[in-house]
């Protein structure tokens, strides 16, 4: 390769790099000013790094195979901010693909037909709802990465304003509980700064004032003492499951929803947002998030029962361990479950196959599962062995999918990749329920096998985030408009 081939490279990289620098604080004012949120095909653009935005241009050409690069969509940032938008999710990608795609030279014209619906809005609300306190009971993984997803989208205006957390102890542990916030070994350190109110019992994160309270049962909480009122609280420790146990909440002053983040037991609504969070109605008090494995696989077998039509299947869940099993061999009241963690694959029984029912009725009695935990700290793998109703090949599958994570109603729930080296580690803090790997897809006229990977703490809280903006009454516009 030639020096000028090499200069010219090595100039094009850093020219890109200077362009991403400038977006930046643009796409801050857009987000901070307007709470427009804006993407490039479902990849965030809002608190990224130069490298995280460039990188995400590049995944267009994955997935479009269309080039676009930030000399595509700084003009469309520029002009967005001259447009006085409304609040809304804004996928900049698939808009700035369109404009290329259409030939034309205007980027402000196009963007006044493809964005009318929010043009001129920045002083209405736009999204329903008011300001709603959170109360986090339980600061364990799911507890933790609920607070970083909801101190991050603060900025935007998501109306969901993170009060306190509620933790076992006698209140000498403020330290600790802000360095396992501060630092995670799955997910990185916490993109902001931390620190402590140790006179008041509080932490203040990225400037949110967040209450600890120290507390055994909800009995003992008077949540209006701290200012809280109306408040959802999310229960994450797993310790009430049924609506007997989780309406302690209830009794609480300044409490007035609950949300479990794991499956619910009775008549409990189990939600799986993106499938049947329609049916969360103004009455409900206590609603299920499901479990991270149900959220993982439902929308992607709505989405082939939808076209080809499921008759019956198997479920199998290689899910990495978690906080329930042993680091040693020891004790433990479920079978096998006592032995140690890191060291063994276990196999387990799990409830998700069941689970689908509650928020797929159509699929009630066709699916049967097990599950496998194994010595990884994060992000699981669902094996959907189905026999359909149709036949399809393996193309016509991953076309369809395809389709789906791109442009559709499940855009958010499902994601897609199709490359022959991805591992587990790739999927950490993926934001999307579950993510179809189209390489490891195999279809034999009405047998299909399909390979789900999901973020079981990271993907799951951003599914429970979403829940809580719908419990709330918050309504985001998503723009450009999905097809059905």
């Amino acid at each position: 390769m030639s020096q000028d081939k090499l200069d010219t490279c090595f100039q094009e990289w850093q020219d890109n790099e200077a362009l991403a620098e400038e977006m930046i604080p643009l796409l801050g004012q857009l987000y901070r000013k307007y709470n427009v949120v804006p993407s490039l095909y479902g990849r965030s653009l809002i608190i990224r790094s130069v490298i995280r935005i460039l990188k995400n241009h590049r995944y267009v050409k994955k997935v479009e195979g269309t080039e676009l690069s930030v000399r595509d969509t700084l003009p469309m940032v520029r002009a967005m901010l001259n447009l006085e938008l409304g609040p809304a999710h804004i996928d900049l990608g698939k808009l700035a693909v369109a404009f290329k795609r259409s030939g034309r030279s205007d980027v402000e014209a196009f963007l006044r037909e493809e964005l009318a619906e929010i043009v001129g809005g920045h002083e209405t609300n736009g999204m329903g709802g008011e300001p709603k306190d959170v109360v986090l009971y339980g600061f364990g993984r799911i507890g933790r990465i609920l607070a970083r997803i909801l101190i991050e989208k603060a900025g935007g205006g998501n109306l969901l304003r993170l009060r306190a957390i509620v933790v076992r102890g006698g209140g000498d542990d403020l330290e600790k509980r802000a360095s396992l916030l501060r630092r995670d070994s799955v997910h990185g350190p916490f993109s902001g700064s931390i620190s402590v109110d140790h006179e008041n019992s509080a932490l203040i994160a990225n400037g949110h004032y967040i209450k600890v309270i120290h507390a055994d049962s909800p009995a003992e909480i008077d949540y209006t003492a701290y200012g809280i009122d109306n408040a959802i609280v999310v229960d994450n420790t797993g310790k009430w499951r049924d609506e007997e146990g989780l309406s302690q909440h209830l009794a609480s002053k300044g409490v007035a929803k609950v949300l479990l983040t794991a499956p619910g037991k009775g008549d409990l609504k189990n939600i799986v947002y993106g499938i049947n969070h329609g049916d969360i109605g103004d009455e409900d008090r206590i609603i299920s998030a499901a479990s991270c494995t149900t959220n993982a696989i439902v929308p992607v077998l709505k989405a082939i029962n939808d076209e080809f039509g499921i008759a019956n299947g198997h479920v199998e869940t290689v899910h990495s361990y978690t906080n329930d099993q042993n680091l040693i061999d020891n004790y433990h009241k479920g079978d096998r479950r006592g032995r140690s963690a890191p060291l063994n694959m276990v196999l387990t029984e799990t409830g998700a196959a069941k689970a689908v029912a509650k928020a797929l009725p159509e699929l009630s009695g066709k699916l049967t599962g097990n599950a496998i935990r194994v010595p990884t700290p994060n992000v699981s793998m669902a094996i959907l062995n189905l026999n359909l109703t149709r036949e399809a090949d393996r193309q016509t599958l991953n076309d369809y999918l395809r389709r789906i994570s791109l442009d559709s109603p499940l855009q958010k729930q499902i994601d897609y990749v199709d490359s022959p080296e991805v591992v587990s580690s790739d999927f950490v803090g993926n934001r999307h329920a579950g993510i179809v790997d189209a390489k490891a897809t195999i279809a034999d006229g009405t047998n299909a096998v399909l390979y789900v990977w999901y973020d079981n703490e990271f993907g799951y809280s951003c599914q429970v985030v979403r829940i809580l903006q719908s419990m709330s009454n918050v309504r985001f516009r998503y723009l450009p408009r999905a097809r059905d």
